[in-house]
């Protein structure tokens, strides 16, 4: 009988299986434990894995999106900001237009005025010039619209469009060389002036419409990347409750297999028994 030998010792082939099963099971466990994944390599689970490292991939991607239309946000904001102190600008000199076309005014008073007019007028230049960011300046002329990346496979693209608030341009028709110096000149501007500003006001509502543009954007890709991220979680995350639970349960199994090991060892010294 196999049960009295002292070659084999099936019993205890058999329990060794078993510890060995349950020492496997206690290893993933605690490497699910430590490392917060129930599928942290690809030998876990090959198909899971697989899965689970496209959609990363992804993720990673529309961390690249949310970049570039942040970027995008960026130079249409500074965009905006010139925008708004030109049309700032304009009214002063329009104001200042104004009282110099008053007959009444006297030639040192126009002077004074028609020398602050010039100084407000080439404050547009200098706004023009530094309103860059990231080496986009959209109210120069130098480009014509800001793109950005639109999907994490960077087949799509949102743009806006740019705004030249240049002096002597389409919008604003003010040219670098007018003055207010005399009253003739004054009365002729002040038209020149209010159309400029009108421009500039429109050209500010086209920036706005690309700026939410942008934003609305930059949120959806926000929200996609969080639901892919959420999605990774629900395939790789281990559940720690049950795993705790799983590890207490393969402890004691384990004590049991070493004990029940550690008996059917003992078996063949029963043998001994029979030659007493």
């Amino acid at each position: 009988m196999s049960g009295f030998s002292v070659n084999t010792n099936n019993g205890a082939n058999v329990a060794l299986q078993y510890l060995s099963l349950t020492q496997g099971a206690l290893d993933r466990t605690q490497s699910a434990i430590n490392s917060g994944l129930k599928v942290a390599n690809a030998r876990d689970d090959g198909a899971i894995y697989a899965i689970a490292q496209n959609q990363r991939g992804a993720v990673a991607g529309y961390q690249s999106v949310m970049n570039s239309l942040n970027n995008g946000t960026s130079a249409i904001d500074v965009a905006l900001s010139a925008g708004q102190s030109i049309s700032d600008l304009l009214i002063q000199m329009k104001q200042k237009a104004l009282a110099a076309a008053d007959p009444s005014v006297d030639t040192a008073s126009r002077q004074a005025m028609n020398a602050n007019f010039t100084s407000l007028r080439d404050q547009i230049t200098t706004i023009v010039k530094n309103a860059v960011f990231n080496g986009f300046n959209l109210v120069d002329g130098s480009t014509s619209k800001v793109t950005a990346l639109a999907s994490a496979d960077g087949s799509r693209r949102v743009t806006a469009s740019a705004q030249k608030l240049s002096l002597s341009g389409n919008i604003v028709t003010l040219k670098s060389t007018n003055t207010i110096s005399t009253q003739a000149k004054a009365s002729t501007l002040i038209a020149t002036i209010q159309t400029s500003l009108t421009n500039v006001n429109s050209a500010l509502a086209q920036l706005s419409a690309g700026a939410a543009k942008f934003s609305i954007q930059s949120t959806f890709a926000q929200k996609l990347s969080d639901t892919l991220t959420q999605g990774i979680g629900n395939l790789v995350d281990a559940n720690m409750a049950q795993e705790s639970a799983q590890l207490q349960s393969l402890q004691v199994r384990q004590q049991l297999g070493i004990q029940a090991l550690s008996i059917a060892n003992q078996a063949p010294q029963t043998i001994l028994s029979l030659f007493r």
